[in-house]
């Protein structure tokens, strides 16, 4: 149960607290004037004036009081008070009989519907007996008039109650499908992030196995051969030596993609930028600024997935007639900086884009290497992505 100025739950709709504040003032006002109007016409039908007016005034002090603190369940009992004191004023004059309108009206909003029905009944009866008892002849506008406009009002009131409870439902249900769509992707960067830490302990365990089972052994047997001091079996050392830097090479080979295998990042990502042109027909360039740092592999490999995905997300999503690719160095940080001229999208400062499972892969990466990704896009001007990492061989994760 609530009472008529009940406070709206949070997030309640403007226009719907609009709404709610409306019906509201109705209801204050059209109480205030039928309390006013039937004081009046009871004083007219031969009501002395000062019990006319207290029995009015009482009516409205009880009703603003519950109005405006009644909570709970005490409106229940606040809405008793008031029926009794309308009671009280039909037997003073049954002019008071039109303030049942405001009673019927709360009803519906302060109970449940049966027992706002329920308490209809002996409200209605009351007003059709009214009449009655101050010997006035009983007409049909006696009874139909009660019963016609006080189920009018009470199903208005029951209606509008209604309404106001899906209205809420609706809102809460809202509410828990973005809650639960945030859960799910915070979900599902944390199972990315798990799946990729696991890898890193797979690809760790199996070098560390390779190296043990391979280039260990070999330097075991040439530490060996050397502490003999035997002359000749320095060409056993040296094929032994030769064999290990072979092992080396074919580890470390299978640790870089095969996009960079034989060829630097510059050359990597303009075959992917072929392919792209060649696919789509979108036009492509790169850009490489002369004397770029060295990177590291592992940087170059980052550097290396940030393109794939966001030349996917320009194949996929942008629409784009042109995409260009572009590296720079500036104050000890190297900078790869992807530009589309697609649809772009609304990038309001950092909340949207974590919410893309693609952009927060590429933030992740970038951070691994204490690197950052910034995205630039809006609505028709196309979509920039800046990745960049410290430049030089300390960029390597720990």
């Amino acid at each position: 149960m609530s009472s008529p100025s009940a406070p709206e739950p949070p997030g309640t709709d403007p226009s719907r607290r609009r709404m709610l504040t409306i019906a509201r003032f109705a209801l204050h006002l059209i109480t205030a004037l039928l309390s006013a109007v039937t004081a009046f016409r009871a004083i007219t039908t031969g009501v002395p004036l000062l019990p006319a007016m207290l029995a009015a005034g009482a009516f409205l002090a009880w009703y603003a009081a519950g109005a405006a603190f009644a909570r709970g369940r005490f409106t229940g009992w606040w809405l008793v008070g008031l029926t009794i004191l309308w009671l009280g004023m039909l037997l003073l004059s049954a002019e008071f009989v039109w303030l049942s309108f405001p009673l019927l009206l709360l009803a519906g909003h302060v109970l449940r519907r049966w027992p706002s029905v329920a308490f209809a009944l002996p409200v209605l009866a009351a007003a059709i007996i009214a009449p009655i008892l101050h010997q006035t002849s009983l007409t049909f506008a006696h009874i139909a008039g009660p019963l016609l406009g006080g189920g009018f009002a009470l199903a208005i009131s029951l209606g509008y109650d209604a309404l106001l409870r899906d209205a809420v439902e609706r809102e809460r249900l809202i509410a828990s499908l973005v809650r639960t769509q945030q859960e799910m992707a915070s979900l599902q960067e944390e199972l990315a992030r798990t799946q990729r830490d696991a890898g890193a302990a797979y690809e760790r365990t199996r070098l560390a196995r390779d190296l043990h089972d391979t280039i260990a052994q070999e330097l075991s047997s040439m530490v060996l051969m050397a502490r003999s001091g035997d002359a000749d079996r320095m060409p056993q050392v040296e094929s032994l030596a030769q064999h290990a830097l072979t092992d080396l090479r074919r580890i470390v080979a299978a640790l870089a993609p095969a996009e960079l295998e034989g060829a630097a990042l510059s050359a990597a990502i303009g075959r992917m930028l072929d392919a792209l042109q060649q696919d789509t027909g979108i036009a492509t360039d790169l850009s490489v600024v002369p004397g770029l740092p060295p990177l590291a592999t592992s940087q170059e490999v980052v550097f290396l997935r940030v393109a794939q995905s966001a030349l996917a997300n320009v194949r996929q999503h942008a629409d784009a007639s042109h995409v260009s690719v572009a590296f720079a160095a500036d104050a000890g940080t190297v900078t790869m900086t992807v530009r589309d001229d697609g649809v772009g999208f609304v990038a309001d400062g950092a909340a949207l884009p974590t919410t893309s499972y693609g952009l927060s892969a590429m933030r992740s990466r970038l951070r691994e290497f204490g690197g950052a990704l910034e995205v630039r896009s809006g609505p028709g001007e196309g979509t920039t992505l800046i990745a960049a990492l410290p430049s030089g061989r300390g960029g390597e994760a720990g």
